[in-house]
């Protein structure tokens, strides 16, 4: 049974979830949602379950902006507010009745998936990090995406920006499309991703002035510092976090390890990926926690 848990970021409300195992005190495991993701979509539940079931505190969140957390406008991503958010979750985990706070561990997928490295560099009483196809900077090419798209891309982007500086409205766009669709991520497994991202908060939309402070965000650059052990998960045909960057991004860190599957980038929330996906990550952290 997941028991809600609430959490301030400033004037802001987080609400997150938590699930209890039943080791107490018990090591915890705190997850970062990616790009415009929420708490509720079914892989990332589905994920806290597993590691609840093996013996691992769990403890899900939405960031502010989006999901069931407050914060205006909605629906956009910023990289410094959303790593305060993490800050503040791992923060709330370590409080919690039940959880041993020398055993929090982070758990990112996609943006969050750079989002823990990052996090853990900044804080070196994480005791472990998984990042699963992580962010580290925008591939050369993107899959889907036509000269002319990227122009539009481009277009909007700098639109919204401008909007943000005379706190206007948003322009909103997909947050993820078809190829040739004016969206942030586009490619043939488009279309599964967001039949497998359907719960009742998230929403297909987002803010595109994000792309330029990603732009500039560099997960490697913060690898070097993590202290803790570090599993990457890595998609060899991923079209989105391209094994190049995402293979940098292991060895930089210290103790950094990667695991290769043979899948896209949105296989990863299919429920067979995902399974095979979880076991190896749980053996990881039974391996590095106790």
């Amino acid at each position: 049974m997941a028991q809600p848990v609430v959490f301030d970021v400033g004037a802001d409300r987080c609400i997150g979830y938590l699930r209890m195992s039943d080791r107490q005190p018990g090591p915890c495991v705190v997850l970062c949602t990616g790009f415009g993701g929420t708490q509720d979509t079914p892989a990332v539940v589905a994920t806290a379950e597993a590691f609840a079931a093996a013996g691992f505190h769990s403890l899900t969140f939405d960031y502010r902006g989006f999901g069931e957390s407050s914060g205006r406008p909605r629906q956009v991503v910023s990289i410094q507010g959303q790593l305060a958010d993490i800050a503040a979750a791992v923060a709330c985990a370590r409080g919690l009745d039940g959880v041993d706070p020398a055993r929090i561990a982070l758990w990112g997928t996609s943006l969050g998936g750079g989002h823990v490295v990052t996090a853990a560099a900044r804080d070196h009483e994480i005791a472990a990090v998984v990042a699963q196809v992580p962010f580290n900077g925008f591939p050369r090419r993107v899959e889907g995406r036509s000269v002319l798209s990227t122009l539009r891309l481009l277009t909007v982007m700098a639109e919204d920006w401008g909007r943000g500086i005379l706190h206007r409205t948003p322009r909103y766009i997909p947050a993820v499309g078809a190829p040739g669709e004016l969206a942030v991520m586009t490619g043939e497994g488009a279309q599964r991703a967001v039949a497998g991202m359907a719960s009742p908060t998230w929403r297909n939309e987002v803010a595109p002035r994000a792309l330029i402070e990603m732009m500039r965000y560099r997960p490697i650059d913060f690898a070097p510092q993590v202290t803790c052990p570090v599993l990457v998960c890595m998609g060899t045909e991923d079209a989105e976090t391209t094994p190049d960057k995402v293979g940098a991004l292991a060895a930089a860190a210290p103790q950094g390890e990667m695991r290769e599957y043979p899948v896209t980038h949105f296989d990863f929330y299919a429920d067979d990926v995902r399974v095979r996906v979880v076991a190896d990550q749980l053996a990881f952290l039974k391996r590095v926690l106790g």
